[in-house]
């Protein structure tokens, strides 16, 4: 067995010394050493190609037994992302890189340094493929798992390590390419740190801001959300390290900085999609000079009204009771009575709990809010029963179409300047 390494050594100390002579005799004077780098440089390429190729078939053969994406989810991941194929370039440029000075022994010695450094360069640019081909993996496997928190958290991370190996491994590369100590270069860079934070501060905030949502799982992409400092409406398209993009309901495109997320209000409205209600809160403004009592004629007139009728019975017994102990009984001010806004407002609110579109298990209300110079707001608050625009935008036009008709029964005047929309 030695005998036949030590025959190989030297077929390939002849060979190597063969082509010395033949690269020197057709090379110009003093620029032989060129010509000899880029000769030896040529037939090392040629055997990494074939190495190369070699580990890619071995490695991706072992794969393939498992790249079910049930049973192993991390492998398939893993194969996805081509992080086989960094893999064999390394273990190619790697045995390379140790069989190259037993490959040309002898001659072209004067080439050594350089060969030695353009494959430790090579090196640390394959590892840094393989990192970011490794970051893309884990996040296509929490993708496939749909655990979309753990993706915002790990987006945010692998952002930060991109930027990061960026900066480390151009530091290892001049080291590498000049032959200097890395501590040499990091050392020089303590004087300009407050400059280099002051760079990289978006991309701090961004980091925080998604490992934040991510851990308190308050945003995901696809919820729907609104941002009233920028007028925006729409759903999350993507949450990066630098830039959050929205996609608005105009099928425009916004895009914010990520770490507003956690200094500005948001509203997550996807809850409202999920259970399939949304809601409705608008207001109708009467003018108080239209408000009355009921008399008697007019009350008999309501009570043909279903929704209102047993109300008006009830309500009229109670204050007939109330009115036999009290003096003056025939002046309509003197004790309790009905009122066109009062029977109006019961009436609405037993619209709404009848209404086969609105929300039963969620709160229904009209109620008063505070008079204004315009007039008296009665705000109708309640959640339709489908959460799509086109279909929830229908769901409230019908019922302001029909209270705003049905006030005219009651007597009642609406301020159109002071119609809240």
């Amino acid at each position: 067995m030695k005998d036949e390494i030590k025959d190989t050594k030297s077929f390939f100390q002849e060979t190597s010394e063969q082509l010395y002579i033949y690269v020197s005799k057709i090379s110009p004077t003093g620029l032989d050493w060129v010509f000899h780098i880029i000769v030896k440089m040529a037939l090392l390429l040629g055997i990494f190609l074939l190495l190369d190729f070699i580990f890619k078939i071995i490695i991706n053969y072992t794969f393939k037994f498992f790249r079910n994406e049930e049973k192993f989810p991390v492998i398939k991941s893993i194969y996805n992302s081509r992080i086989t194929n960094s893999l064999a370039h390394f273990v190619a440029l790697a045995t390379i890189g140790s069989l190259h000075e037993s490959i040309f022994v002898g001659a072209l010695k004067n080439t050594t340094i350089f060969i030695h450094r353009s494959v430790n360069l090579g090196l640390v640019l394959i590892l840094a493929g393989m990192l970011y081909r490794s970051l893309t993996g884990f996040r296509s496997y929490f993708t496939i798992k749909q655990d979309y928190y753990k993706v915002m958290a790990i987006n945010a991370i692998s952002e930060t390590v991109k930027i990061l190996g960026i900066f480390i491994f151009t530091i290892v590369s001049i080291c590498v390419i000049f032959g200097i100590k890395g501590t040499t270069i990091v050392g020089s860079l303590g004087a300009i740190t407050a400059v280099l934070v002051l760079v990289f501060r978006d991309t701090i905030l961004g980091f925080v801001t998604g490992i934040h949502v991510a851990t308190s799982k308050s945003l995901k992409v696809g919820d729907w959300i609104g941002i009233p400092k920028y007028n925006i409406e729409g759903n999350i398209l993507d949450i990066s390290l630098l830039t959050t993009k929205i996609s608005n309901f105009d099928k425009t495109i916004s895009s914010i900085p990520t770490y507003d997320l956690l200094t500005t209000e948001i509203k997550n409205l996807q809850v409202m999609s999920e259970s399939n209600t949304r809601r409705i809160k608008k207001s109708i403004v009467f003018n108080i000079t239209s408000f009355k009592f009921l008399n008697d004629e007019e009350i008999e007139k309501l009570k043909e009204i279903n929704l209102i009728s047993d109300y008006l019975n009830q309500k009229k017994s109670e204050i007939n009771q109330e009115k036999a102990s009290i003096e003056h009984r025939d002046k309509i001010i003197n004790g309790r009575q009905l009122t066109n806004i009062g029977v109006f407002r019961y009436y609405a609110q037993k619209y709404l709990e009848n209404d086969p579109e609105i929300d039963k298990e969620s709160p229904i209300m009209v109620r008063q809010l505070e008079i204004t110079t315009q007039g008296l707001p009665m705000e109708i608050y309640c959640f339709a029963n489908d959460s799509k625009w086109v279909r929830f935008e229908q769901i409230q036009a019908d019922i302001f179409d029909h209270l705003l008709v049905a006030s005219k029964e009651f007597d009642l005047q609406i301020m159109q300047i002071g119609l809240k929309v």
